[in-house]
Formats: structure tokens, sequence, C-alpha cells
């Protein structure tokens, strides 16, 4: 059985180790593992596009244990996020700024890489869902555009986690255990178990459960202003609210003379420091995994099969996986409210496939019922909203007397409750493998639904001036169609709602053609038709959302309209007629339409029976995003944004892909090398963007231009000895951004820049040796090593906006590494603390090594195993988090040391 999480799961593919097939009359020589990437059962090597794969017990061998390790072993693909539950796939670095996990239900980013559980999509933005990948048959990755046989979101690659089926040949049972200790941190346990039976000879059923807890190791300190911790600024708050306190005659340097680090006490400081001593804990960030997975197979008769299997999981986490750069040592933190995140969700699926004379024929379909439940700390926002001031200072009730000015406790927290449903229906066909030509043909029906409620407590609660003391008769939203509260009033203490309710509906239309030209020379072409609706509505206590929208589909040109939705009507009426707000995708209720067709093409060449050369173009392509808040004007109408709205939507970005591959055994089959080089073009490369300057934007997703990709991948396996194997695989990458928008010149890294979050290099090195014991028991030992190198975070260059508020806020940088990438940042309308020009740059999320080794001994039955993650002890910086205002470093776990011991009865 699997003992990882997907994450590590992936990881594992990637570095495309294969197992020891061995009998003992034979000598050893690699597996080859039959996949199903290209929708029919085939050999890994004779699969004419890039694809790795790895079976269970390879996965296994791997000896990867805890969330973090995907890092890992990744040589060509990124998973970018806060936490167990909070992340993005990234494949071949197509990589944009990430979606901030307190908006992503709402932004409506679609992932670039698609994540499938057998035959069923489960992608999600922002919150790819993190299935415990326990009973692994293997798992399936596909880097590039997989468009035309898997849609939407496969635009950079698909991942596929393919899970043990019931199994029709007898009883089986099993289970895991391990435990482990880390480093300055908690203990970690995890207990597995399956059994397969069979009632009748056409009847299987397989059960999987198992829970795990990932003990913690990151602490939340007590609070320290002076020494690393939160002080807060009255120039920083100034600044970004627009002058605010300085327009009521303070002088917030001064105020800043007056904190609790020059002596005032919290009820006499200028600005007050917040305080956690009820939240203070050691190793905090606990998660823990539990779930179930039941499957039934069924023989119809001798050519129709049945499958349903339902997968029940809850994740729990608390705490963060970050630690403040600002604070000693590499795994503190200030969290000022309590951090929790429940994800629970069910799937059911189900398949039947059999065969009508030559075709072979499947119906496979899918439900996914997600709900989640987070509390998050919030009082980062402090530091970046343009209000800022209004929700914490007391200007506006001193008018007349500057000096007793102040800005009160900042502690915030955001909390959302999400439901998540997708439908999934899918009916194809496949003609006999024996043809010269073969044909795989379908249709594909995909409706999914994203009902999310937000609330942000914002505003101190001290100050009445507005009623912030009880806020739930002023509090309700601005509208009623698709929301899923009842409006209001909400809890005294809420600021402001999202309540919004997403639905993406799609259709396609799918086929290959694969055509003998030759006994070694196949040609193959495929197309994909789609349309897919954008339905994106709901409210927020500022915005009726829906209506907004309806106005916009409806061409309304009566400015008045516009004015009662809060726009302003003359300016939005304007941009609409001379084409600066585009609202041509739009039906007359708002609802966002595109179709088009996207295309394959590839040539292959089968050089001898262990040597395959092929070469491919393909397409991928994420549809358009609706923006919550189209429309809206910059707050801030000068520099770069003079003149700027949301736009109502983005539009499609599309990726072109060209690549070569080699595929091939060497050196009698004791040598395999699988190597693709590709090149790819990307545009209109959709992000997510939040500038701290315009907090009237909140996040919406823009295109920001076109970049182009250069890279190499290489899985290597050499069976050393009869005893012995390595793996290596590595990944070479070249991304460079070709062109920007107009509106984010300045703003975003410019024409030459990196795209973030893929290093130019990484790569990875695993061996596995074994050896005989007594009694007819096998020993082995396993040893990786694995480089990541330098990676850029996000696409917008404020880190010396972010570093200088952190000097102002903590009284001390972050001491991250910054790449500075233009003179002078356009996205920030105010000077540094010096009084200079900011400049552009983006923070470094440097290199790392890791080591992980194992050792242990097993029989037929049974497996214990003695292992290290972490040899070394490292640090790696996984995500420099901005999405607080102030950088906060995603790390690993320590060095964990532990035991993990299975049995198996057949």
């Amino acid at each position: 059985m699997k003992k990882t999480h997907l994450s590590c799961a992936i990881v594992a593919a990637l570095t495309a180790q294969q197992a020891l097939a061995q009998t003992p009359d034979t000598k050893a020589s690699i597996e080859t593992i039959e996949v199903t990437a290209t929708k029919r059962s085939e050999s890994i090597q004779d699969v004419p596009v890039a694809v790795s794969a790895l079976s269970g017990d390879a996965l296994e061998n791997m000896g990867i244990d805890n969330f973090q390790d995907y890092v890992e072993f990744l040589p060509n693909v990124v998973f970018q996020g806060t936490g167990p539950g909070q992340n993005e796939i990234y494949i071949r670095g197509a990589a944009t700024t990430q979606s901030s996990i307190t908006l992503s239900s709402v932004q409506a980013l679609q992932p670039s890489v698609a994540f499938y559980q057998d035959e069923m999509p489960v992608s999600m933005a922002g919150r790819n869902l993190d299935i415990y990948a326990t009973d692994v048959q293997r798992v399936e990755v596909l880097p590039g555009p997989q468009g035309t046989l898997f849609g939407a979101s496969s635009q950079a690659g698909t991942v596929r986690l393919i899970t043990k089926k019931p199994d029709h040949s007898g009883f089986a049972a099993g289970f895991d255990t391990s435990i482990s200790t880390t480093k300055g941190g908690e203990l970690s346990n995890s207990v597995e178990a399956y059994i397969n039976i069979t009632p009748t000879d056409d009847l299987a059923l397989r059960v999987v459960a198992y829970n795990e807890k990932q003990g913690g190791w990151i602490d939340n300190l007590e609070n320290d202003p002076g020494n690393g911790g939160y002080i807060g600024s009255a120039v920083v708050i100034d600044r970004i609210s627009g002058g605010a306190l300085a327009g009521y005659g303070a002088d917030p340097a001064e105020m800043d003379t007056r904190r609790v680090v020059n002596g005032f006490t919290p009820n006499t400081a200028a600005v007050v420091s917040p305080r956690n001593g009820e939240h203070v804990e050691d190793d905090f960030n606990d998660a823990v995994y539990s779930g179930a997975r039941i499957g039934l197979s069924y023989h119809i008769n001798e050519n129709w099969d049945l499958l349903v299997q339902h997968t029940e999981q809850t994740l729990d986490t608390e705490g963060v996986f970050a630690y403040d750069p600002t604070l000693s040592g590499e795994s503190s933190a200030n969290r000022f409210q309590a951090d929790e995140n429940s994800d629970e969700f069910g799937l059911t699926t189900w398949t039947v496939e059999g065969r009508l004379d030559k075709l072979e024929m499947v119906y496979t379909g899918g439900y996914l019922d997600r709900e989640i439940d987070t509390l998050t700390d919030y009082t980062g926002y402090t530091n970046g909203g343009l209000f800022s001031a209004y929700y914490v200072c007391n200007h506006y009730d001193t008018p007349d007397n500057p000096a007793d000015i102040r800005c009160l406790d900042p502690t915030k927290y955001y909390k959302e409750d999400t439901t998540s449903t997708r439908l999934t229906h899918e009916f194809r066909v496949n003609t006999d493998m024996d043809a010269p030509w073969r044909v795989t043909a379908g249709l594909f029906y995909d409706e999914q639904e994203v009902a999310s409620v937000g609330q942000f407590k914002i505003a101190n609660t001290e100050m009445a001036t507005f009623g912030f003391d009880d806020l739930s008769s002023s509090r309700r939203l601005q509208g009623t169609q698709g929301i899923n509260s009842d409006g209001g009033p909400f809890s005294p203490e809420i600021s402001f709602v999202n309540d919004i309710t997403h639905r993406i509906e799609q259709i396609a239309v799918f086929g290959q053609f694969e055509y003998d030209i030759t006994d070694t020379l196949t040609a193959s072409v495929g197309a994909r038709w789609y349309q897919i609706d954008d339905i994106y509505r709901g409210a927020t206590t500022t915005r009726d959302v829906t209506s907004r929208l309806q106005a916009y589909g409806q061409n309304v040109t009566d400015p008045a309209v516009y004015d009662a939705l809060r726009l302003d009507g003359e300016g939005v009426v304007a941009a609409i007629q001379s084409g600066d707000l585009d609202i041509s995708l739009l039906d007359d209720q708002g609802v966002l339409t595109v179709d088009d067709t996207i295309f394959k093409f590839g040539l292959d060449w089968k050089v001898s029976d262990d040597v395959l050369l092929f070469a491919n173009y393909s397409e991928g392509f994420r549809p358009p995003v609706t923006n919550r808040l189209g429309g809206d004007a910059a707050a801030n109408q000068s520099g770069a944004f003079e003149g700027f709205r949301i736009p109502v939507y983005s539009t499609t970005d599309t990726l072109d892909n060209y690549e070569l591959g080699l595929k091939g055994d060497f050196l009698d089959g004791i040598l395999r090398v699988n190597a693709t080089g590709y090149y790819s073009e990307i545009s209109e490369l959709q992000t997510s963007r939040f500038d701290p300057t315009n907090i009237s934007f909140l996040v919406f997703t823009d295109n920001v231009g076109d970049a182009e990709v250069k890279g190499v991948d290489a899985d290597i396996t050499w069976l050393a000895t009869d005893n012995l194997v390595v793996n290596a695989a590595f990944s070479i990458l070249d991304t460079e951004l070709t062109r920007i928008n107009p509106e984010l010149e300045g703003i975003a890294a410019g024409v030459g820049t990196e795209l973030p979050y893929s290093a130019s290099f990484s790569g990875n090195v695993n061996a596995r040796y074994y050896f005989e014991l007594d009694g007819g028991k096998e020993g082995f030992v396993n040893a990786s090593v694995s480089y990541t190198g330098d990676r850029l975070a996000g696409m917008i260059m404020d880190a010396y906006v972010m570093e200088d508020a952190t000097q102002l806020i903590y009284g001390t940088g972050s001491g991250l590494k910054i790449q500075e990438e233009a003179a002078v940042y356009a996205g920030a309308t105010y000077n540094d603390a010096n009084g200079n020009p900011f400049r552009g740059g983006r923070y470094v999320q440097e290199a790392y090594m890791i080591s992980n080794v194992s050792v242990g001994m097993s029989d037929d039955s049974w497996k214990v195993e003695l292992f290290v993650d972490n040899l070394f002890n490292e640090s790696a910086m996984l995500n420099i988090d901005t999405q607080q205002y102030t950088p906060k470093v995603v790390t690993n776990r320590p060095r964990t040391v532990g035991v993990r011991f299975s049995f198996d009865y057949y």
C-alpha cells in the first residue's frame, strides 16, 4: 500500500523510478508499466507522448511519507501553496501568481494542470483536492498540453491518480502502520488497511480505510514587539490608505515614535501592537487525514463490466505551515487568531465498459461533493488595504485634535464556508488496436459549481463612529440572486462579506485518429471542440454582482443604471462604447460563453523494438474567467492606474507546444532513457492580481501578456547490478515573458524576465540496493538526493514595497533575497521610508538540497523499514507567501526519523 499523500505520489511518478522486476531464474529487468494516458491501455514505452508513471509498489519504495516531500523529487512540476489542501500544480514552468487562499473560491481562476482520480477530474483553483494516496495502482503524469483528450485545465499537463480496483482473483487483506518523530516537533503516525473479497466469481469488493496524523513543528510564539514581533506602523497604514491620517493633520512618522517599543503602554501608544497570548502554542501546525474508499466490480457478462467506487475523506489542519522570517529560527510564527481548515469530500465514480464486435465502449461518470470550512488570521490586511485607516484608526473621532489620533488593535480574521460540487459524464469508443488505423472518439459533459460565503472581521470593534462596535444592522448583501446565505444581518463584528455562486458548464466532442504509414511509422491527429458557459452570480456587502453582469450583458447604456450599482455610470458607459471595457462575450443574463476547437498532431517512429522517437504539436487552454468587480475603476487614478478599470473577464489563455522525444532501452535492457525537449508559447497568460495600493480591486484575474518556455525533461533508470537500481531525473527550464499588456507595465515583471516558481534546473538521484538475508528474507537500502534551484516568487515586482513595509512594521527586515528587475516600481504611488521611489523586484526562493535514507527487510508477506527523511535537516523555501502583505516562508518538515511496518495476506 502507498503511504504518502497525492502530492508525494506525483513526485515519485515524475522521478520515473522503475520497479525491479526479477524472478529467481531470470536476469533483472526494468518493469514496463501499462498506462492509459491516451484513453486506452498501452505500454508506457510505446506511448508516443511524454508520460511518467509508477506502480504502487515502486511508489512505496520511494519511502516518501510526509506532505512537504513533493518538492524534493519534482524535476518539472511545482506544487505551490500554503499547506495541505491549499496548493496549486504547475508543470514545465507555465506558472503565474497564485490565487489568494482567502479569495480563491470567489476569484474563479482555473488551474493550468488537470488532476484526476481515475476517470474523474477533481481540480479546483487554489485548493486542489488533496487525496490521500493509499492503495494506489499507479500514478500517471502527462506534461504538456493534453487538451484534446482531457479538456480545459489540461493546458500545461495532467496528473492522474489510478487506484487499485476490486480484484476478482480472490481474498486479500493487509495493513500498514508507521510512527515517526520530527526534530523540534511532535510525533506523527499512520494506519492504513484494506480488504478484498469475492462473494461470487462475477462480484468483487475492495474496502480501504486510513488515518494519518502529521504532528506539527512550527511554534506560534507570543508577540514580542522589538524582537522581530509585530509592532505596527502608522506610516504604512497612512500611505496605503491614500494619506488618510495626514489628511486629518496627523504626522504618521511621529506616531511611529509613540509605540510600545518606545516605552508606551497599549493604552497610550499611538499605534497599538496586537497581542496573541491565548493562541501561543508549540508545534501548532497539525494535519490529520482520515477516510475510506469502497469499490465494487461486477462482470455483467463476458463482454461487459461495471465498476462503482466511493471515496470519503476528511482533512483537518490547524496552524500555518510557514515561518515569519523576522523571528529567530525557521520554525517560528506570530498568529493572532486561530487558523483552522476542515476539508471534507465524497467522491462517487462509475464506469461501464465493454465490447461491441471490434469496438471498445466506455461510459464513465462521477459526482464530487466537497465542503470547506476555513478560519484564518487576517491581521495582515492592516498593511495592505486602502481602507486600513478607516477600519483601525480613530481619526474620524478626533478631527479637531490630531495629537489624539491612534491606530488601535489591528487583529482580524477571515471565515469561509464553501461547497463545491462537480458532475461529469464521458462516453467514448476505441477501435481495435491491431488495425493499421485506430480511432478514439467521445463526448464529454462537465458541470461544476462553487458556492462560497466568506466573512471578514476587519474593523476594530472598539470604535463606534461608523458602528463598528455592532455592524449587524448595517452589513447586508447588496443583492439576492445567486447568494447562499440569508443576505444578513451577519455577526456584529463582520465588516465585509462575499457570497458567490460560480458555475461552469462544459460540453465537448473529442477524437484522435492514428494511422500506421509503415510498420514502424505512425501519424496521428486529434481535435476537441468545446463550449464553456461561465455563470457567475452573487453579491457582496458593497456590490450586487449578478445585476452588474446582467446590465453588461444587456449592453445597458443608461449611466443611472450603473450609478445604482455603485459604479461611476458615465465612466463605465464611455469605457464600454470606446471598447476599453469589453463585454462582447456576455449574453443578456451576464453569462460568459466561449467555444473553440483545439488540435494535436503527432508522428512517431519505432526505430527498433527498444527505441521510439516521436514529435508532437499540441494545444492547451484555460477558459476565460468572470471577475467579481468588473468595471470598477482604480481607486488611485494616477501613474500606471490612470484610466484603468478591472476587466469584466479575463480572456482565454492558450499554450502551443512543440516537442521531440525519445524513449529507449539500451545495453541489453539494463538502461532506460526517456527524454523530451520542448518549446511552448503562451498567449494572454492569466494571472491572479492584487495590488496593495488599490484595494478596491480586491483580487481579480487579468491577462498579463505572452510568454515562452523552452526546456528538456529526462529520466534515467539503470540496473547497475541484479541487486542495485539507480534512478535519476532532471529538468532544465528557460522561461521568459515576451510581451506585457500595457496596464501591467512597470507592475508585473518586464519583457525578458522569468516566469515565477520554476527553477532553471532541478533534479534528483535515487538508488535502491537489495540483498539476501537468512531464511529467504530480503534486505534493502534506499538513498536519495534532490536539488531544486532558485525560483522567483509571483509575477508582481512588489518585493521592495513589501520589504520596506516589513522594516516599518516589525522593526527589522525579512532578510530574504530580492532580484531587482526595474529601476522604478509603477505599482506604488508613494515613496519608501527614506523618501525614494521603490525599485521593482521579486523575492527569490533560494535553492536547496534534501537527502533521504532508509533501510529495511521483508519476506513474502511483511516488510519493516527504518527511515530518515531530510537527513541533513535542510530548511527549504518552498514558497514565499506574500498574501499577508509581508513575506512568510512556507517550509518543509525538519529531519524526521521513523519506522514503517506492513503486512499482506493473500
